[in-house]
């Protein structure tokens, strides 16, 4: 393509995979009001989460296969228009099983607008424009979850969170007509290719019962319940069955064997480790915020802007940096600063000022080009060349599930450790009948007194779980910073075009 036709491709591929991935953060400040809308605690609201990260992880392995026995500009278009259909369908859920059923839907069909945009868009790119059009496509990925918060935190805010999902609707539709009216005539090929259905089944089996797992364990006290059990049981089995099959199937639908690559293992392992304490980070700070600290969706969201600001500026200057210097001693030192700024909120206290928590934000935009840019390339080119789609998929299979696990377990600890805290700092309160007489004489009555009480030891409790769980990601990512010497020495220039 040239000309306005494809800056009007470009911009429809790039809409489409903004929208997508804005998706995995728009509601993460609106959780709250989801809660309290539908009448569940903040911990079940987080399932509206994880239901849509794990859909999406779900497809983005299927993505190779639906473009080829389909043509990628359909699959495109359909994912396109389902989006918007499930969008709609949130909007309008008035209970959590409604709304986790229409997530779940939303990203069965957002996880093939990413693949399928980056497909397209390198197909219809002549080759002079082809890095600058996946530099554009690469921007709204940084983008996408650093306008996620503001945006979900202020229309939550004013006009209700099913504004956050009715936005997409018209974006969708837009994103469809276009892609039939511009990208028609560049349909690719089609063949009758066969799909390993044992291993999907597996796949869908394995993932939806830890999931659920990790989501209810909290509430169902984990393995004193046989329901918990079960989900275990069958996740260990179906698990185990998965890797078995996968390794011995002739299509398998996850191709395991390229992690016989020392290069493209490690990477999976660092980005496994990163993004679950990343993603878990994203949406612990604005229930924190929101249920502790007195914080409004709006300036929830814009506290979570600031991750972004930096990552905007560092992800063209990581790029330059990849062929210069060795990609493990860049990817090792972003880590390390990532893993500075979870430290740094673990000494947070409860008054902390708004100035104080942006500059860990400012940071940690800073740290994750110089992990994610330099990390995509090595995942890429540890591979075979014939198997560079497989490792894609696979990897970002990684990224998306390591997020949604990240996220269960993390907000289950939260609130775990968050009342073990209570307990203990209510036996350790010193004379707490003299504060409440103290209270009382300065004429609160003695229920409000008593409930002001408990809202202290309630916020301080919080506060102390908050810090331990920051501090435990962050020798976490630290792991992940020492372990990237794994990797065998990379080749001393890396070929941007590799990460796509």
């Amino acid at each position: 393509m040239h000309g306005a036709a494809l800056v009007a491709g470009v911009f429809v591929l790039s809409l489409a995979n903004f929208m997508a991935i804005l998706d995995l953060t728009i509601i993460n400040v609106a959780v709250p009001h989801i809660a309290g809308s539908l009448a569940v605690s903040p911990t079940e609201g987080t399932w509206v989460i994880t239901s849509y990260a794990v859909a999406e992880a779900v497809t983005v392995p299927l993505s190779g296969w639906l473009a080829g026995r389909f043509g990628a500009v359909r699959v495109f278009t359909v994912a396109a228009l389902g989006f918007g259909l499930a969008s709609a369908l949130c909007g309008l859920s008035t209970s959590l099983p409604m709304l986790i059923g229409a997530r779940v839907l939303q990203g069965l069909m957002g996880g093939p607008l990413m693949p399928m945009s980056q497909t397209l868009l390198l197909r219809i790119s002549p080759p002079k424009h082809a890095n600058m059009a996946m530099g554009l496509w690469m921007m709204t990925t940084i983008l996408a979850p650093v306008a996620g918060p503001v945006l979900g935190g202020t229309i939550a805010d004013t006009a209700g969170w099913p504004w956050t999902f009715f936005l997409n609707v018209p974006v969708s539709v837009v994103c469809a007509f276009l892609a039939v009216e511009i990208l028609s005539e560049r349909e690719t090929a089609t063949e009758k290719k066969p799909i390993d259905y044992i291993g999907l089944a597996l796949l869908v089996v394995f993932v939806g019962s830890l999931q659920v797992l990790l989501d209810n364990g909290q509430n169902k006290d984990w393995f004193a319940s046989s329901f918990i059990v079960a989900l275990a049981v069958v996740a260990g089995i179906a698990f185990a069955s998965f890797v078995i099959w996968e390794l011995t199937e002739l299509h398998p639908i996850v191709d395991l064997r390229v992690f016989r690559h020392r290069g493209f293992a490690v990477s999976s392992a660092a980005m496994a480790l990163t993004f679950a304490a990343f993603f878990s980070s994203i949406v612990l700070i604005p229930l924190w915020l929101q249920t502790t600290m007195g914080y409004t969706a709006t300036w929830a969201g814009y506290l979570m802007a600031f991750q972004g600001m930096l990552g905007v500026v560092m992800a063209p200057a990581a790029a330059a940096l990849v062929s210069r210097i060795d990609a493990r001693a860049m990817m090792s030192a972003g880590l390390l600063i990532i893993a500075a700024t979870f430290v740094a909120r673990a000494f947070f206290d409860t008054d902390v000022t708004f100035s104080a928590l942006v500059l860990p934000q400012l940071l940690m935009g800073f740290g994750m080009p110089l992990f994610f840019v330099p990390l995509m390339m090595l995942a890429m080119t540890a591979v075979d060349p014939e198997e560079t789609a497989s490792a894609s998929g696979l990897v970002n299979f990684v990224r998306t599930m390591s997020g949604a696990f990240g996220t269960a377990l993390v907000t289950s600890a939260w609130i775990s450790t968050s009342s073990a805290t209570r307990a203990e700092l209510v036996a350790a309160l010193n004379r707490p009948e003299r504060a409440l007489l103290l209270m009382e004489r300065h004429g609160m009555p003695a229920a409000q007194a008593r409930t002001a009480l408990d809202g202290m030891v309630e916020q301080q409790a919080v506060m102390v779980a908050t810090n331990h769980l920051f501090l435990l990601t962050g020798a976490i990512v630290a792991l992940a910073a020492f372990a990237i010497w794994l990797m065998p020495k990379p080749p001393r220039a890396l070929a941007v075009a590799a990460g796509h």
